[in-house]
């Protein structure tokens, strides 16, 4: 029996399997969107045990890590769809967030993260000086402010 086969649909077979498609992401999707004064970010992480993820900090760089365990290798399966193994994505974070105090929680297949904005980044108001008269005495000239006004930076 000739089989024929084509090198290229196996290339694009493996290369879906590996790294996904648009309807299908190998890897873990996610949202993420800003409410408030933090931004949330949520993964697709659906039958990975909480135990084997792992989130990790350094700098202004979060690393997201889970694993999906390999299946027992003397069942006949039927169909294997969903990836299996070690899963990583990072996210790199602008300086206006605060990563000292970034929460993550777990529910129902979702890993959620919160991250706040910094207080730095924060809108805030500054006091300007405003109308003040000079008097010179003995030499010194001294300023004495005669209102206050407040804007936003």
């Amino acid at each position: 029996m000739l089989m024929r086969t084509d090198p290229f649909r196996e290339l694009d077979r493996f290369a879906q399997q590996v790294f996904g498609t648009a309807a299908r992401p190998a890897a873990m999707p996610m949202d993420a969107w800003r409410q408030g004064d933090e931004f949330i970010v949520e993964f697709d992480v659906p039958g990975i045990n909480g135990d084997s993820l792992d989130i990790d900090i350094e700098r202004n760089v979060v690393t997201v890590r889970a694993e999906r365990p390999t299946l027992d290798p003397n069942q006949e399966m039927l169909a294997t769809e969903r990836p299996r193994g070690v899963f990583s994505r990072q996210l790199v974070l602008g300086d206006n967030l605060d990563t000292d105090r970034i929460q993550a929680s777990c529910t129902e297949g979702v890993l959620r993260l919160r991250i706040p904005v910094a207080e730095k980044a924060k809108p805030r108001k500054i006091a300007i000086n405003r109308g003040g008269a000079h008097h010179v005495i003995d030499g010194h000239v001294e300023n004495h402010v005669e209102q206050r006004g407040v804007i936003n930076a």
